[in-house]
């Protein structure tokens, strides 16, 4: 393994402690994470954020503090690749374009490929179980513990 997969991602806290997550399925395979995505190259982290977060949602956002950045080894679990994984705590700037899911993976009439719903959720009732990548479950624990 001699690689890196840089991801950076945002959390997403309105007024009322609910978070954005985004449901996802790639060949079959269904996930629950924050958003964001992979850094590109040339991109800084705060750049390829708010890339992200208009590619995902055709939404911008600013950046308004770093949260966390992995501590620990991870290995993707789609290649032979080592995680580095940057979170922002980061809110919109507009209105959301896009549909708030109430149920998790509701991807209506979505086309088969890539499948992507957003929810919201209290950060008090979102548990470790519904995210899927254990970096995120960790994330969640600090949220938690900061709140």
């Amino acid at each position: 393994m001699k690689n890196f997969n840089v991801r950076v991602y945002g959390l997403l806290i309105n007024e009322e402690n609910q978070i954005l997550i985004t449901d996802e399925e790639i060949k079959g395979f269904r996930f629950t994470k924050f958003p964001g995505g992979g850094l590109e190259l040339g991109e800084g982290t705060i750049e390829g954020l708010k890339r992200e977060f208009l590619e995902e949602c055709n939404l911008e956002i600013a950046v308004l503090s770093h949260f966390y950045t992995t501590d620990f080894f991870v290995k993707s679990l789609f290649s032979e690749e080592q995680l580095l994984s940057i979170y922002y705590l980061v809110k919109p700037l507009d209105k959301f374009k896009f549909k708030i899911s109430l149920e998790a993976f509701d991807f209506d009439s979505q086309a088969e490929g890539q499948k992507q719903a957003f929810r919201l959720v209290f950060v008090d009732e979102l548990e470790d179980k519904d995210l899927t990548f254990p970096v995120d479950k960790h994330v969640l624990k600090l949220l938690k513990s900061k709140r």
